[in-house]
Protein backbone atom coordinates (compact mmCIF):
# COMPACT_ATOMS: atom_id res chain seq x y z
CA UNK A 1 0.00 0.00 0.00
CA UNK A 2 1.35 3.43 -0.90
CA UNK A 3 2.04 6.14 1.67
CA UNK A 4 -0.77 8.34 0.32
CA UNK A 5 -3.25 5.46 0.53
CA UNK A 6 -2.22 4.75 4.13
CA UNK A 7 -2.75 8.40 5.04
CA UNK A 8 -6.21 8.41 3.45
CA UNK A 9 -7.13 5.18 5.28
CA UNK A 10 -6.04 6.64 8.60
CA UNK A 11 -8.07 9.77 7.91
CA UNK A 12 -11.14 7.67 7.13
CA UNK A 13 -10.62 5.56 10.26
CA UNK A 14 -10.36 8.74 12.29
CA UNK A 15 -13.77 10.00 11.17
CA UNK A 16 -16.31 9.92 13.99
CA UNK A 17 -19.39 8.64 12.18
CA UNK A 18 -21.54 9.18 15.27
CA UNK A 19 -20.59 12.85 15.23
CA UNK A 20 -21.95 13.19 11.69
CA UNK A 21 -24.95 10.85 12.09
CA UNK A 22 -27.43 13.71 11.63
CA UNK A 23 -25.80 14.83 8.41
CA UNK A 24 -25.59 11.25 7.14
CA UNK A 25 -29.25 10.68 8.00
CA UNK A 26 -30.22 13.90 6.22
CA UNK A 27 -28.41 12.91 3.03
CA UNK A 28 -29.77 9.33 3.17
CA UNK A 29 -33.32 10.58 3.61
CA UNK A 30 -33.03 12.91 0.62
CA UNK A 31 -31.49 10.15 -1.52
CA UNK A 32 -34.30 7.74 -0.60
CA UNK A 33 -36.89 10.38 -1.50
CA UNK A 34 -35.26 11.23 -4.85
CA UNK A 35 -34.79 7.58 -5.84
CA UNK A 36 -38.39 6.58 -5.01
CA UNK A 37 -39.74 9.78 -6.61
CA UNK A 38 -38.05 8.99 -9.95
CA UNK A 39 -38.50 5.21 -10.17
CA UNK A 40 -40.95 3.66 -12.63
CA UNK A 41 -43.08 1.78 -10.10
CA UNK A 42 -45.95 -0.31 -11.40
CA UNK A 43 -49.32 -0.51 -9.72
CA UNK A 44 -49.09 2.77 -7.83
CA UNK A 45 -50.52 6.19 -8.72
CA UNK A 46 -48.26 9.25 -9.17
CA UNK A 47 -49.67 10.72 -5.95
CA UNK A 48 -49.07 7.42 -4.17
CA UNK A 49 -45.45 7.36 -5.37
CA UNK A 50 -44.90 10.92 -4.13
CA UNK A 51 -46.46 9.98 -0.80
CA UNK A 52 -44.19 6.93 -0.55
CA UNK A 53 -41.08 9.02 -1.32
CA UNK A 54 -41.91 11.71 1.24
CA UNK A 55 -43.06 9.19 3.87
CA UNK A 56 -39.89 7.09 3.62
CA UNK A 57 -37.79 10.26 3.74
CA UNK A 58 -39.59 11.30 6.92
CA UNK A 59 -39.20 7.87 8.50
CA UNK A 60 -35.44 7.94 7.77
CA UNK A 61 -35.23 11.43 9.27
CA UNK A 62 -37.09 10.27 12.38
CA UNK A 63 -34.99 7.12 12.73
CA UNK A 64 -31.66 8.95 12.37
CA UNK A 65 -32.80 11.91 14.50
CA UNK A 66 -31.57 14.56 12.08
CA UNK A 67 -33.62 17.13 13.98
CA UNK A 68 -36.16 17.30 16.77
CA UNK A 69 -39.24 15.25 15.66
CA UNK A 70 -41.47 18.32 15.49
CA UNK A 71 -39.34 19.96 12.81
CA UNK A 72 -39.19 16.78 10.72
CA UNK A 73 -42.95 16.34 11.07
CA UNK A 74 -43.63 19.94 10.05
CA UNK A 75 -41.41 19.48 6.98
CA UNK A 76 -43.34 16.36 5.95
CA UNK A 77 -46.74 18.05 6.37
CA UNK A 78 -45.64 21.09 4.38
CA UNK A 79 -44.23 18.89 1.57
CA UNK A 80 -47.49 16.93 1.25
CA UNK A 81 -49.35 20.16 0.53
CA UNK A 82 -46.66 21.94 -1.54
CA UNK A 83 -46.23 18.95 -3.88
CA UNK A 84 -50.02 18.49 -4.19
CA UNK A 85 -49.98 15.00 -2.71
CA UNK A 86 -53.17 15.76 -0.78
CA UNK A 87 -55.25 18.81 0.20
CA UNK A 88 -54.66 20.46 3.57
CA UNK A 89 -58.07 19.28 4.79
CA UNK A 90 -56.85 15.68 4.47
CA UNK A 91 -53.29 16.30 5.66
CA UNK A 92 -54.52 17.91 8.89
CA UNK A 93 -57.50 15.62 9.38
CA UNK A 94 -56.21 14.74 12.85
CA UNK A 95 -57.40 18.13 14.08
CA UNK A 96 -61.00 17.19 13.34
CA UNK A 97 -60.60 14.31 15.82
CA UNK A 98 -60.27 14.30 19.60
CA UNK A 99 -56.73 12.85 19.73
CA UNK A 100 -54.72 16.13 19.84
CA UNK A 101 -57.07 17.49 22.50
CA UNK A 102 -56.60 14.30 24.51
CA UNK A 103 -52.86 14.97 24.42
CA UNK A 104 -53.29 18.61 25.44
CA UNK A 105 -55.62 17.68 28.29
CA UNK A 106 -53.36 14.81 29.40
CA UNK A 107 -50.30 17.05 29.73
CA UNK A 108 -52.28 19.67 31.66
CA UNK A 109 -53.73 17.06 34.03
CA UNK A 110 -50.24 15.61 34.56
CA UNK A 111 -49.04 19.11 35.38
CA UNK A 112 -51.89 19.53 37.91
CA UNK A 113 -51.07 16.24 39.68
CA UNK A 114 -47.41 17.21 39.93
CA UNK A 115 -47.73 20.91 40.83
CA UNK A 116 -50.46 20.28 43.42
CA UNK A 117 -48.24 17.80 45.27
CA UNK A 118 -50.87 15.05 45.08
CA UNK A 119 -48.69 12.60 43.15
CA UNK A 120 -45.74 13.15 45.48
CA UNK A 121 -47.92 12.61 48.56
CA UNK A 122 -49.30 9.32 47.20
CA UNK A 123 -45.77 8.14 46.36
CA UNK A 124 -44.25 8.88 49.78
CA UNK A 125 -47.14 7.19 51.58
CA UNK A 126 -46.74 4.04 49.48
CA UNK A 127 -42.99 3.96 50.09
CA UNK A 128 -43.40 4.28 53.86
CA UNK A 129 -45.99 1.52 53.87
CA UNK A 130 -44.38 -1.04 51.56
CA UNK A 131 -40.65 -0.45 51.01
CA UNK A 132 -38.31 -2.30 53.39
CA UNK A 133 -36.08 -4.27 51.00
CA UNK A 134 -34.73 -4.24 47.44
CA UNK A 135 -37.55 -6.43 46.10
CA UNK A 136 -40.27 -4.40 47.83
CA UNK A 137 -38.75 -1.23 46.32
CA UNK A 138 -39.10 -2.77 42.84
CA UNK A 139 -42.66 -3.95 43.60
CA UNK A 140 -43.59 -0.47 44.85
CA UNK A 141 -42.29 1.19 41.69
CA UNK A 142 -44.57 -1.07 39.62
CA UNK A 143 -47.53 -0.48 41.97
CA UNK A 144 -47.01 3.28 42.00
CA UNK A 145 -46.75 3.37 38.20
CA UNK A 146 -49.99 1.40 37.94
CA UNK A 147 -51.87 3.74 40.33
CA UNK A 148 -50.56 6.90 38.69
CA UNK A 149 -51.40 5.54 35.22
CA UNK A 150 -55.01 6.19 36.19
CA UNK A 151 -54.28 9.73 37.41
CA UNK A 152 -51.72 10.88 34.82
CA UNK A 153 -52.61 9.86 31.24
CA UNK A 154 -49.06 9.99 29.90
CA UNK A 155 -46.03 7.81 30.78
CA UNK A 156 -43.28 10.45 30.68
CA UNK A 157 -44.52 12.88 33.37
CA UNK A 158 -45.52 9.82 35.42
CA UNK A 159 -42.03 8.36 35.25
CA UNK A 160 -40.31 11.67 36.02
CA UNK A 161 -42.56 12.22 39.04
CA UNK A 162 -41.83 8.71 40.36
CA UNK A 163 -38.11 9.17 39.65
CA UNK A 164 -38.06 12.39 41.71
CA UNK A 165 -39.52 10.43 44.63
CA UNK A 166 -37.25 7.40 44.16
CA UNK A 167 -34.22 9.69 44.22
CA UNK A 168 -35.10 10.31 47.88
CA UNK A 169 -35.21 6.53 48.42
CA UNK A 170 -31.81 6.19 46.70
CA UNK A 171 -30.36 8.87 48.96
CA UNK A 172 -31.92 7.53 52.17
CA UNK A 173 -30.73 3.97 51.41
CA UNK A 174 -27.25 5.28 50.49
CA UNK A 175 -27.19 3.13 47.33
CA UNK A 176 -24.14 2.71 45.13
CA UNK A 177 -24.10 4.28 41.65
CA UNK A 178 -24.85 0.93 40.00
CA UNK A 179 -27.74 0.07 42.33
CA UNK A 180 -29.11 3.61 41.91
CA UNK A 181 -29.08 3.13 38.12
CA UNK A 182 -31.03 -0.13 38.52
CA UNK A 183 -33.74 1.66 40.52
CA UNK A 184 -33.91 4.46 37.94
CA UNK A 185 -34.02 1.95 35.11
CA UNK A 186 -36.92 0.11 36.77
CA UNK A 187 -38.93 3.35 36.95
CA UNK A 188 -38.78 3.86 33.19
CA UNK A 189 -38.79 0.17 32.15
CA UNK A 190 -42.01 -0.58 34.03
CA UNK A 191 -43.73 2.37 32.32
CA UNK A 192 -43.59 0.45 29.04
CA UNK A 193 -45.97 -2.49 29.80
CA UNK A 194 -48.04 -0.73 32.48
CA UNK A 195 -48.90 2.07 30.02
CA UNK A 196 -50.69 -0.58 27.94
CA UNK A 197 -53.21 -1.58 30.63
CA UNK A 198 -55.57 1.42 30.41
CA UNK A 199 -56.61 3.23 27.24
CA UNK A 200 -55.56 6.49 28.92
CA UNK A 201 -52.28 4.93 30.08
CA UNK A 202 -50.56 6.41 27.04
CA UNK A 203 -52.59 9.24 25.58
CA UNK A 204 -50.50 9.34 22.39
CA UNK A 205 -49.68 5.82 21.17
CA UNK A 206 -52.86 3.96 22.13
CA UNK A 207 -55.36 6.35 20.51
CA UNK A 208 -53.16 6.29 17.38
CA UNK A 209 -53.31 2.49 17.18
CA UNK A 210 -57.10 2.56 17.53
CA UNK A 211 -57.41 5.37 14.98
CA UNK A 212 -55.34 3.45 12.43
CA UNK A 213 -57.70 0.47 12.79
CA UNK A 214 -60.72 2.63 11.90
CA UNK A 215 -62.77 0.92 14.64
CA UNK A 216 -64.09 2.66 17.75
CA UNK A 217 -63.04 1.08 21.05
CA UNK A 218 -64.28 2.28 24.44
CA UNK A 219 -62.18 2.65 27.59
CA UNK A 220 -63.72 -0.52 29.04
CA UNK A 221 -63.42 -2.26 25.67
CA UNK A 222 -59.68 -1.60 25.71
CA UNK A 223 -59.39 -2.81 29.31
CA UNK A 224 -61.28 -6.03 28.52
CA UNK A 225 -59.25 -6.87 25.41
CA UNK A 226 -55.82 -5.49 26.32
CA UNK A 227 -55.82 -5.29 30.13
CA UNK A 228 -55.06 -8.97 30.79
CA UNK A 229 -52.26 -9.27 28.17
CA UNK A 230 -50.74 -5.98 29.41
CA UNK A 231 -50.84 -7.16 33.04
CA UNK A 232 -49.07 -10.38 32.02
CA UNK A 233 -46.47 -8.31 30.12
CA UNK A 234 -45.98 -6.19 33.27
CA UNK A 235 -45.54 -9.29 35.45
CA UNK A 236 -43.03 -10.84 33.05
CA UNK A 237 -41.11 -7.54 32.92
CA UNK A 238 -41.09 -7.45 36.72
CA UNK A 239 -39.74 -11.02 36.90
CA UNK A 240 -37.00 -10.25 34.38
CA UNK A 241 -35.93 -7.13 36.31
CA UNK A 242 -35.77 -9.05 39.59
CA UNK A 243 -33.65 -11.77 37.94
CA UNK A 244 -31.36 -9.54 35.86
CA UNK A 245 -30.89 -6.56 38.16
CA UNK A 246 -30.01 -7.82 41.62
CA UNK A 247 -28.49 -5.34 44.12
CA UNK A 248 -24.75 -5.25 44.63
CA UNK A 249 -24.89 -3.88 48.15
CA UNK A 250 -27.16 -3.91 51.17
CA UNK A 251 -30.51 -2.16 50.89
CA UNK A 252 -31.55 -0.45 54.10
CA UNK A 253 -33.88 2.50 53.76
CA UNK A 254 -33.96 5.36 56.26
CA UNK A 255 -37.68 5.99 56.74
CA UNK A 256 -36.90 9.14 58.69
CA UNK A 257 -35.85 10.96 55.49
CA UNK A 258 -39.00 9.80 53.69
CA UNK A 259 -41.16 11.01 56.59
CA UNK A 260 -39.39 14.35 56.52
CA UNK A 261 -40.21 14.72 52.84
CA UNK A 262 -43.83 13.77 53.47
CA UNK A 263 -44.10 16.12 56.45
CA UNK A 264 -42.63 18.95 54.38
CA UNK A 265 -45.74 18.73 52.18
CA UNK A 266 -47.86 19.60 55.24
CA UNK A 267 -51.50 18.68 55.53
CA UNK A 268 -53.37 17.87 52.35
CA UNK A 269 -54.15 21.19 50.66
CA UNK A 270 -57.32 22.50 49.05
CA UNK A 271 -55.52 22.38 45.70
CA UNK A 272 -54.76 18.68 46.16
CA UNK A 273 -58.36 17.94 47.14
CA UNK A 274 -59.67 19.76 44.08
CA UNK A 275 -57.17 17.96 41.84
CA UNK A 276 -58.21 14.60 43.25
CA UNK A 277 -61.89 15.50 42.80
CA UNK A 278 -61.48 16.49 39.14
CA UNK A 279 -59.34 13.48 38.32
CA UNK A 280 -61.91 11.20 39.90
CA UNK A 281 -64.56 12.80 37.68
CA UNK A 282 -62.29 12.31 34.66
CA UNK A 283 -61.70 8.62 35.48
CA UNK A 284 -65.43 8.00 35.90
CA UNK A 285 -66.15 9.71 32.56
CA UNK A 286 -63.32 7.76 30.85
CA UNK A 287 -64.67 4.46 32.17
CA UNK A 288 -68.22 5.23 31.06
CA UNK A 289 -67.48 6.63 27.59
CA UNK A 290 -69.43 3.76 26.02
CA UNK A 291 -72.50 4.95 27.97
CA UNK A 292 -72.40 8.74 27.56
CA UNK A 293 -70.80 8.62 24.06
CA UNK A 294 -68.38 11.52 24.62
CA UNK A 295 -64.92 10.80 23.19
CA UNK A 296 -62.02 10.60 25.64
CA UNK A 297 -60.28 13.63 24.15
CA UNK A 298 -63.20 15.96 24.79
CA UNK A 299 -63.61 14.62 28.34
CA UNK A 300 -59.91 15.10 29.08
CA UNK A 301 -59.81 18.60 27.57
CA UNK A 302 -62.99 19.63 29.42
CA UNK A 303 -61.67 18.47 32.80
CA UNK A 304 -58.36 20.28 32.22
CA UNK A 305 -60.16 23.50 31.27
CA UNK A 306 -62.42 23.31 34.34
CA UNK A 307 -59.33 22.95 36.53
CA UNK A 308 -58.36 26.51 35.58
CA UNK A 309 -61.65 28.22 36.51
CA UNK A 310 -62.20 30.26 39.67
CA UNK A 311 -64.14 28.80 42.63
CA UNK A 312 -64.32 25.24 41.20
CA UNK A 313 -60.76 25.06 39.88
CA UNK A 314 -57.84 27.34 40.78
CA UNK A 315 -55.44 24.48 39.93
CA UNK A 316 -54.02 25.26 36.48
CA UNK A 317 -52.60 28.67 35.58
CA UNK A 318 -51.53 30.34 32.34
CA UNK A 319 -47.94 29.17 32.97
CA UNK A 320 -49.05 25.53 32.81
CA UNK A 321 -49.63 25.83 29.05
CA UNK A 322 -45.83 25.69 28.74
CA UNK A 323 -46.07 22.00 29.67
CA UNK A 324 -47.97 21.21 26.44
CA UNK A 325 -45.39 20.27 23.77
CA UNK A 326 -46.35 21.60 20.33
CA UNK A 327 -43.84 19.29 18.66
CA UNK A 328 -45.71 16.21 19.93
CA UNK A 329 -48.89 17.47 18.26
CA UNK A 330 -47.04 18.00 14.96
CA UNK A 331 -45.46 14.57 15.32
CA UNK A 332 -48.88 12.97 15.79
CA UNK A 333 -50.32 14.88 12.84
CA UNK A 334 -47.51 13.60 10.60
CA UNK A 335 -47.87 10.02 11.87
CA UNK A 336 -51.60 10.02 11.20
CA UNK A 337 -51.04 11.58 7.78
CA UNK A 338 -48.70 8.76 6.71
CA UNK A 339 -51.54 6.28 7.23
CA UNK A 340 -54.41 8.51 6.07
CA UNK A 341 -52.75 9.96 2.96
CA UNK A 342 -51.19 6.57 2.23
CA UNK A 343 -54.67 5.10 2.02
CA UNK A 344 -56.03 8.02 0.01
CA UNK A 345 -53.28 7.86 -2.63
CA UNK A 346 -53.03 4.06 -2.85
CA UNK A 347 -49.59 3.87 -1.18
CA UNK A 348 -50.81 1.47 1.53
CA UNK A 349 -52.31 -0.92 -1.01
CA UNK A 350 -49.09 -0.91 -3.04
CA UNK A 351 -46.91 -1.64 0.03
CA UNK A 352 -49.22 -4.50 1.02
CA UNK A 353 -49.07 -6.04 -2.46
CA UNK A 354 -45.27 -5.79 -2.73
CA UNK A 355 -44.02 -6.48 0.81
CA UNK A 356 -46.56 -8.81 2.44
CA UNK A 357 -47.27 -12.49 1.67
CA UNK A 358 -49.82 -13.31 -1.02
CA UNK A 359 -52.24 -15.02 1.39
CA UNK A 360 -53.41 -14.28 4.92
CA UNK A 361 -52.67 -17.00 7.52
CA UNK A 362 -55.97 -18.52 8.67
CA UNK A 363 -54.65 -19.62 12.06
CA UNK A 364 -54.76 -16.61 14.47
CA UNK A 365 -51.56 -17.76 16.22
CA UNK A 366 -49.68 -17.87 12.91
CA UNK A 367 -51.18 -14.51 11.93
CA UNK A 368 -50.13 -12.93 15.23
CA UNK A 369 -46.59 -14.31 15.10
CA UNK A 370 -46.23 -13.28 11.43
CA UNK A 371 -47.33 -9.73 12.24
CA UNK A 372 -45.00 -9.68 15.25
CA UNK A 373 -42.00 -10.67 13.11
CA UNK A 374 -42.85 -8.03 10.50
CA UNK A 375 -43.43 -5.32 13.15
CA UNK A 376 -40.28 -6.09 15.14
CA UNK A 377 -38.23 -6.19 11.92
CA UNK A 378 -39.52 -2.75 10.95
CA UNK A 379 -39.02 -1.48 14.49
CA UNK A 380 -35.37 -2.57 14.49
CA UNK A 381 -34.81 -0.58 11.28
CA UNK A 382 -37.04 2.46 11.81
CA UNK A 383 -36.64 2.74 15.56
CA UNK A 384 -39.93 4.60 16.07
CA UNK A 385 -43.14 3.12 17.46
CA UNK A 386 -45.26 5.74 15.70
CA UNK A 387 -43.43 5.38 12.39
CA UNK A 388 -43.87 1.58 12.40
CA UNK A 389 -47.58 1.89 13.22
CA UNK A 390 -48.01 4.47 10.46
CA UNK A 391 -46.48 2.14 7.89
CA UNK A 392 -47.43 -1.34 9.14
CA UNK A 393 -51.02 -1.02 10.36
CA UNK A 394 -52.52 0.51 7.18
CA UNK A 395 -50.66 -2.04 5.00
CA UNK A 396 -51.76 -4.96 7.18
CA UNK A 397 -55.35 -3.76 7.14
CA UNK A 398 -55.25 -3.94 3.34
CA UNK A 399 -53.61 -7.37 3.67
CA UNK A 400 -56.48 -8.69 5.87
CA UNK A 401 -59.43 -6.81 4.35
CA UNK A 402 -60.53 -9.83 2.30
CA UNK A 403 -61.06 -11.82 5.49
CA UNK A 404 -63.62 -11.55 8.29
CA UNK A 405 -60.93 -10.51 10.80
CA UNK A 406 -61.81 -7.48 12.91
CA UNK A 407 -59.46 -4.61 11.84
CA UNK A 408 -58.59 -4.14 15.51
CA UNK A 409 -56.83 -7.52 15.53
CA UNK A 410 -53.93 -6.71 13.14
CA UNK A 411 -53.76 -3.17 14.55
CA UNK A 412 -53.43 -4.42 18.14
CA UNK A 413 -50.98 -7.16 17.14
CA UNK A 414 -48.74 -4.47 15.63
CA UNK A 415 -49.22 -2.20 18.64
CA UNK A 416 -48.38 -4.97 21.11
CA UNK A 417 -45.29 -6.06 19.17
CA UNK A 418 -43.68 -2.63 19.14
CA UNK A 419 -45.12 -1.18 22.35
CA UNK A 420 -43.30 -3.86 24.37
CA UNK A 421 -40.24 -4.29 22.16
CA UNK A 422 -36.95 -2.43 22.37
CA UNK A 423 -33.28 -3.34 22.19
CA UNK A 424 -31.71 0.13 22.26
CA UNK A 425 -33.09 3.25 23.99
CA UNK A 426 -34.08 4.90 20.68
CA UNK A 427 -36.50 2.04 20.01
CA UNK A 428 -38.86 3.33 22.72
CA UNK A 429 -39.27 6.94 23.83
CA UNK A 430 -40.24 5.79 27.35
CA UNK A 431 -36.70 4.41 27.66
CA UNK A 432 -34.98 7.20 25.74
CA UNK A 433 -36.34 10.05 27.91
CA UNK A 434 -34.90 8.52 31.09
CA UNK A 435 -31.44 7.77 29.71
CA UNK A 436 -28.44 9.39 31.39
CA UNK A 437 -27.22 10.67 34.75
CA UNK A 438 -29.56 13.67 34.67
CA UNK A 439 -32.73 11.56 34.43
CA UNK A 440 -33.04 7.85 35.20
CA UNK A 441 -29.32 7.28 35.94
CA UNK A 442 -29.12 4.26 33.60
CA UNK A 443 -27.15 3.59 30.40
CA UNK A 444 -27.57 1.76 27.09
CA UNK A 445 -26.14 -1.32 28.79
CA UNK A 446 -29.14 -1.62 31.12
CA UNK A 447 -31.61 -1.20 28.26
CA UNK A 448 -29.96 -3.87 26.10
CA UNK A 449 -29.71 -6.28 29.04
CA UNK A 450 -33.49 -6.25 29.50
CA UNK A 451 -34.41 -5.57 25.87
CA UNK A 452 -33.02 -8.81 24.46
CA UNK A 453 -35.05 -11.22 26.66
CA UNK A 454 -38.01 -8.84 26.41
CA UNK A 455 -38.20 -9.68 22.69
CA UNK A 456 -39.27 -13.22 23.63
CA UNK A 457 -41.92 -11.73 25.93
CA UNK A 458 -43.46 -10.07 22.85
CA UNK A 459 -44.20 -13.46 21.28
CA UNK A 460 -45.55 -14.86 24.56
CA UNK A 461 -48.00 -11.95 24.82
CA UNK A 462 -48.98 -12.24 21.15
CA UNK A 463 -49.91 -15.91 21.70
CA UNK A 464 -51.76 -14.97 24.91
CA UNK A 465 -53.72 -12.31 22.99
CA UNK A 466 -54.74 -14.84 20.34
CA UNK A 467 -56.14 -17.05 23.12
CA UNK A 468 -57.69 -14.21 25.13
CA UNK A 469 -59.35 -12.52 22.16
CA UNK A 470 -61.16 -15.78 21.42
CA UNK A 471 -62.63 -15.46 24.92
CA UNK A 472 -63.57 -11.76 24.54
CA UNK A 473 -64.96 -12.27 21.03
CA UNK A 474 -62.49 -10.00 19.24
CA UNK A 475 -61.25 -13.04 17.27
Amino acid sequence: MSTSTSIETKKFEGINLKKYSRQIGFVCGLLVAMIIWNLNLEGISPQGQKCLALSLMTVVFWATKIAQPGYVSGLYLACLIIFNVAPASKVFILWTMDIPFLVIGAYLIACAVKSSGLGERIAYNLILKFVNSWNTAIYTIFLLTFILSLLIPHPWPRAFLIMSVMSVVIESANLSKEDSSKIGFTVFACSVPISMIFLTGDSIIIPLAINFSGVNLSWLGWLINMGIPAIFASILTLVLILILFKPEGEFKIDNKKIKEKLNSLGKITTKEKRTLCWITIAIVLWMTDSIHGIALGWVTLLVAMLMSLPIIGEILTSKDWEEVPVYVLLFLTAAISIGQIGGLTGMNQWIASVVLPSSVPVNPFVLGITIAFISIGLHMILGSVVAVMGVAIPALLVFTNTTSINPLVPALFVYTSIAIHYIFPFHHLNMLVGLGDECGLYTDKHVIKLGIPLTFVVFIIIILEAVWWNVTGLL
